[in-house]
């Protein structure tokens, strides 16, 4: 390559950069590649002719950046390679498009991230002046972000200074990014970091609106918010103090539906609820057919509080008893079996009810003698105490894959993949232990850093101190290690990551309270039992559904499967970007069958495993939710679960096609591996998705028959409320 003269470029922005002829090769390479040329000899001799040229122009000058772009695009007009020039163009019409996009929106983009991400960025994070115009950028909110929360150190006698460095360094990169309240609040007048909140429901009238006073509160600052309504009395009860009969839980579950639908979250997010009803409930017939109305409840996800003994006579086929709350005596039995089916039948046609399974959830509550934990937050992952909460983060394991060789100490390794070039990859262990101790020793800064909106919710937590970190990108890590989801070497290395995680997690957690303290509830807590000494976190880790904090990273959802491999983004009004998952586009160009023909096939469907123009091996790795079998998304949960001292976020997606039948068989192997929960979701069984496959279009959604998603879409369930 010729010697380099030229020192700087100017940015579009006017700014200078180094020069670096490097990004010029790669750019004509990956020109060359999407013609089936891989030959890097041909690509640094064009780099070569297009430095040249511009040291003839520019002997002592510094050339811009689109000067530098027309004079690659005329070197491979020159060249005999005239289809790779039309990419190179291509190439630069479709960034030009983005970059216009990205003025228009108005966000000024200093880490260089993807639209949809800034989209996202500038609706629900960035900070805004009282006209509504974003006053910050990305960097400067992970900036306010990792400083609020590195502000505690102080108190312990640690500088403050070196833990927002690194705070920063790992949001930045977004190796890591926390739940969505922290990255809105810290530092605003609101405060409030945690995601998830349980409040209790009493079988009182001061008492149940009081609740929907504080769930007022949490959603206005960002929060999600969790009930178990088995404590009021049933449908038709007497009421003492009037005489009267009781309404049951389901009326009043409305009342707390329509505060939050005129309850905005900070402007930023629509509310968001669990509503949990004991199986043995009187009126739990009626629950479970609740939100079959179109609408009602829209501001719920439901799940059934199913204990051993309904479990077991569902195995029996046996009956059990129903308990009414108010007097604690029996009020008539049913059969397992068919309230079992009116659960799968209702989860069929809308999605809910979801199942927890609450007596295996309190044996691992780790502090039972402050009473059983009786409900969750609202996608299910995080079971808490009433007035508890919690805050989450993930690490985005789709940026941790790496050659084997240079992957770190890990477990052995024994389940590391060869990608479709015969890599073998593995994920980068050091790196990941790195991060998690950033990540706990983060999460646990943000319960100091926190303002809770209620003394009650400050006390047991501030008691407890539950953190929950877990994981999104997962789908795209196995992708990059050659794995397919539906195998048993992916059940393999999920076990492999979460244990991982789990080990290095509660040692951090204990290393912090060597220093700081045990959470003050640690005695007689399971930690205590199982012989440790001190533990600062009575839980560490879960795994949220992620949602918008996904896209954000530009990763997968959670432990979820990709949804599609190529489809139309909504980006934002009259913006609409096809989008290809880009580790399929990176292996079709490099094994010679990319085309944009084939990309707009792929996104009429979503899916390739019908599609012959792809190479076997690649359908084989790039199965999506709706290619996979329930069997495989219920198995993948319980991988996870089995190293989660908390629960599991996943959506078992199902096709349209779905039975009742595969319903009832998701919840029983949920049971029988040893879930803590479940969430079925038959793809179009509600009208309101935030996804629709090419097939919806053609039955009268428009003549645009691709798979087209909303800005916000992660990746993981496409119902509006699996997002929240």
């Amino acid at each position: 390559m010729t010697k380099k003269t030229i020192k700087s470029i100017r940015a579009r922005d006017g700014s200078l950069a180094p020069f670096d002829p490097l990004r010029i090769e790669n750019a004509i390479f990956r020109a060359l590649e999407a013609v089936g040329e891989r030959d890097g000899k041909v690509s640094g001799q064009l780099t070569g002719l297009v430095v040249e040229r511009l040291e003839a122009v520019h002997p002592d000058g510094t050339p811009g950046v689109e000067e530098i772009q027309d004079v690659v695009e005329d070197v491979l007009m020159s060249s005999p390679l005239k289809e790779a020039a039309r990419a190179y163009i291509k190439y630069r019409r479709q960034h030009a498009e983005i970059r216009a996009a990205k003025q228009f929106l108005g966000v000024k983009d200093d880490l260089k991230l993807p639209l949809n991400a800034l989209t996202v960025l500038k609706k629900r994070y960035l900070q805004k002046d009282d006209q509504g115009q974003v006053t910050e950028t990305p960097r400067e909110l992970f900036r306010r972000v990792a400083r609020y929360v590195a502000a505690p150190e102080a108190h312990y006698g640690d500088d403050p200074a070196t833990a927002e460095a690194r705070f920063y360094e790992v949001m930045a990169s977004r190796e890591f990014l926390p739940n969505s309240p922290t990255l809105m609040n810290a530092g605003t007048e609101l405060g409030l970091l945690s995601a998830c909140f349980v409040l209790p429901v009493p079988d009182s009238i001061p008492g149940i609106f009081d609740s929907v006073k504080y769930m007022a509160i949490i959603h206005q600052a960002g929060g999600g918010t969790g009930f178990s309504f088995s404590h009021l009395r049933p449908k038709g009860d007497i009421v003492g103090t009037t005489h009267g009969v009781a309404s049951g839980p389901v009326s009043f579950m409305g009342a707390f539906d329509s505060a939050t639908e005129v309850v905005k979250q900070g402007g930023r997010r629509r509310g968001a609820n669990m509503g949990v009803l004991r199986v043995d409930h009187p009126d739990i017939l009626e629950f479970i057919g609740s939100k079959q109305q179109e609408g009602f409840l829209r501001n719920f996800n439901i799940s059934v509080a199913a204990t051993d003994a309904f479990m077991d006579a569902v195995k029996t086929d046996g009956q059990y008893t129903l308990v009414n709350p108010r007097t604690g005596k029996p009020a008539g039995r049913l059969r397992a079996l068919p309230v079992l089916e009116a659960m799968a039948s209702s989860a069929w046609s809308g999605g809910d009810p979801g199942i927890i399974f609450l007596d295996r959830i309190n044996a691992a509550n780790p502090t039972p003698r402050l009473g059983p934990m009786e409900t969750t937050n609202p996608c299910g992952e995080q079971p808490l105490l009433p007035y508890e909460s919690c805050n989450l983060g993930s690490i985005d394991l789709s940026k941790l894959v790496r050659n084997g060789a240079d992957a770190g100490a890990g477990t052995g390794a024994k389940s590391a993949g060869k990608d479709v070039g015969g890599i073998q990859r593995d994920i980068n262990w050091d790196r990941l232990g790195e991060l998690v101790d950033i990540a706990v020793h983060f999460l646990d800064n943000v319960i100091d850093a926190n303002q809770f909106p209620l003394a009650q919710i400050k006390e047991i937590t501030d008691g407890n101190r539950k953190i929950g970190l877990g994981v999104m990108g997962f789908a795209e890590a196995l992708i990059r290690m050659g794995i397919p989801y539906d195998s048993e070497a992916a059940l393999a290395k999920a076990e492999e990551i979460m244990k991982f995680i789990e080990e290095r997690a509660v040692a951090k957690s204990a290393e912090i309270a060597g220093r700081r303290g045990s959470f003050p509830n640690f005695e007689e807590s399971l930690w205590q039992r199982r012989g440790m000494t001190a533990m600062r976190n009575a839980t560490v880790t879960t795994i949220a559904p992620t949602g918008t904090i996904s896209v954000i990273a530009g990763a997968s959802s959670g432990i979820e499967p990709l949804f599609a491999i190529s489809f139309v983004r909504d980006v934002m009004e009259g913006t609409h970007l096809l989008e290809a998952n880009a580790d399929f586009e990176q292996l079709a160009r490099a094994q010679g069958f990319y085309s944009e023909e084939l990309m707009m096939e792929i996104s009429r469907t979503g899916s390739v495993q019908d599609n012959k123009r792809v190479p076997e091996k690649i359908r084989r790795l790039f199965v999506t939710a709706m290619d996979i079998e329930p069997e495989w998304h219920v198995r993948m949960q319980a991988a996870f679960q089995k190293h989660v001292d908390n629960a599991v976020s996943k959506t078992i997606n199902l096709p349209r096609r779905a039975g009742i039948d595969d319903v009832r068989r998701a919840f029983l192997l949920a049971w029988d591996l040893g879930c803590k929960g479940i969430t079925v979701f038959r793809y179009g069984s509600r009208k309101q998705q935030v996804l629709y496959l090419g097939s919806e279009a053609e039955e009268g959604t428009g003549p645009d028959v691709r798979v087209r998603a909303g800005a916000e879409f992660s990746g993981g369930c496409p119902a509006v409320d699996c997002e929240i």
